[in-house]
């Protein structure tokens, strides 16, 4: 409906034709004209298109409520919030009511009276579909108060009987009646309080400090948690768990495309007075670190490593070569491999190991970091003729590198390098930069030492390649 026409009383929303639909119906009709329109049902959503977006499609096609279960980082809460889209811009409801009652069908007190005094010309406000979805973060200390509701003792002060449903304070569940309510990370919230959300989700009623109250409540209960053998602060009691029509399991990136496309999309670059550029071979070296300490026997995979490591990974690259260009006054700022030592230096805190590794945790993530260049670079220059540069080095070249070495520097030591453009080519990096093209080099070098073509010293602020040694 066109703004300037929505109805303003319910006569005129009668008359309009609204339809008398519960927020469930409305979600499947919504949902049923995207999947004929073709249009993306969660935009934003990268990597669930076989796997968890069907499974979602088909709980809301079947009116359930749900839970995702899947370890930190794999995209629950985004999933849950595009939720929200489905529902329509606008819904009409009986205006001033707190929780959102349905003109057509008024559940508490208040709307009641309101409608049997007035009939039709009650009167009806619009609300914006943020407005119909809550969401609570599940703590220790949230109580039945806070998602159902109390008594308010300041109404009582004012001259209500306890008795009086007017003096009942609604929780955060009732104020989203005909909306989403979504609760994260469902086991940290204590077993007692569990117990409340059962009549919520099969009866779709709630009682409230002994009132013999009914609020038949219109909404979709969706929740988030790890799973059980993961996060050993809480438990979903079986009879909620049985009360959730669909549970969908989540998961991390199945490729490394897919990681790449959310780092890409969710990487937060701050400005700076340089320009940054960032090859796409370190963007895959990114990604292929964290898929690598996904399939890692060291790491801890209750806990997994979540998408926000890559993310983080990508942001913390980008800044180390902001901070090389500032200080040599760099025309732009271009990652190269030696800035994925602050990488690991950032993100070491960020992963759990297995308990009999401590004291190895930057050893594994090394190990990590060699594996996951190398096995971009066996697919970015498999193939690829090295013979004229590896001569160079059998002639005595000697490359050193550090985080503070100037691009120019860099190429400089190396001079003309036959079959540099058929490099930078095969690496996807543009012609026209001189920093990207120290970065090809530097990741052709750090190459050729992880396949044993060249040696590799490392001292504390400097890496220098040279010949390799010949064996005996």
């Amino acid at each position: 409906m066109d703004t300037p026409a929505r109805p303003s009383t319910i006569a005129a929303l009668r008359g309009a034709g609204y339809p008398d639909r519960s927020v469930k119906d409305e979600l499947r009709a919504n949902l049923l004209e995207r999947l004929r329109s073709g249009r993306p049902v969660f935009p934003g959503v990268v990597g669930f298109d076989h796997s968890v977006v069907p499974a979602v499609e088909r709980a809301i096609l079947a009116g359930h409520d749900l839970i995702l279960l899947g370890e930190r980082g794999q995209a629950k809460t985004r999933l849950v919030r595009a939720l929200a889209e489905l529902l329509d811009e606008e819904a009409p409801i009986v205006a001033g009511c707190e929780i959102n009652d349905h003109p057509y069908r008024p559940i508490c007190a208040r709307c009641r009276a309101l409608i049997a005094e007035l009939g039709d010309a009650a009167p009806v406000e619009w609300v914006d579909r943020r407005a119909r979805y809550a969401e609570k973060l599940a703590t220790p200390d949230t109580s039945v108060g806070d998602l159902i509701g109390d008594v308010d003792p300041i109404r009582v002060a004012e001259g209500r009987y306890l008795s009086d449903e007017l003096t009942i304070h609604y929780g955060l569940i009732p104020r989203t009646n005909r909306g989403i309510v979504a609760i994260n990370e469902l086991p940290d919230l204590p077993e007692r309080i569990q117990v409340a959300l059962f009549n919520i989700l099969e009866e779709r009623d709630v009682q409230i400090r002994g009132h013999r109250v009914r609020l038949p409540l219109d909404l979709l209960l969706v929740a988030t948690a790890n799973p059980d053998d993961y996060t050993h602060r809480g438990r979903i009691v079986s009879p909620l768990k049985d009360r959730f029509g669909t549970q969908v399991r989540t998961h991390y990136p199945v490729s490394l495309d897919e990681e790449l496309l959310i780092m890409d999309q969710e990487a937060r670059i701050p400005a700076s007075d340089v320009p940054v550029r960032i090859p796409v071979f370190l963007r895959e070296v990114i990604g292929a670190l964290s898929q690598e300490l996904r399939r890692s026997p060291h790491v801890d995979h209750r806990s997994g490593v979540s998408v926000r490591y890559s993310i983080g990974n990508l942001e913390t690259l980008a800044a180390a070569a902001v901070r090389r260009a500032a200080r040599l006054d760099e025309p732009e700022a271009v990652p190269r491999p030696v800035d994925l030592d602050a990488v690991l230096d950032a993100s070491l805190g960020r992963l759990e190991f297995e308990t009999i590794e401590e004291g190895r945790e930057r050893a594994i993530l090394e190990r990590a970091r060699r594996s996951a260049e190398l096995e971009v670079f066996q697919r970015r220059l498999a193939g690829y003729d090295f013979a004229p540069l590896l001569e160079r080095f059998d002639g005595g070249l000697v490359v050193e590198t550090s985080e503070l070495t100037a691009a120019s520097t860099l190429l400089g030591g190396i001079g003309e390098l036959p079959g540099l453009a058929k490099l930078l080519e095969r690496l996807n990096v543009e012609a026209d930069s001189s920093g990207a093209a120290a970065s090809a080099v530097e990741f052709a070098l750090e190459g050729l030492y992880l396949t044993r073509r060249l040696n590799k010293e490392t001292g504390p602020t400097a890496s220098v390649y040279g010949r390799r040694a010949e064996a005996g």
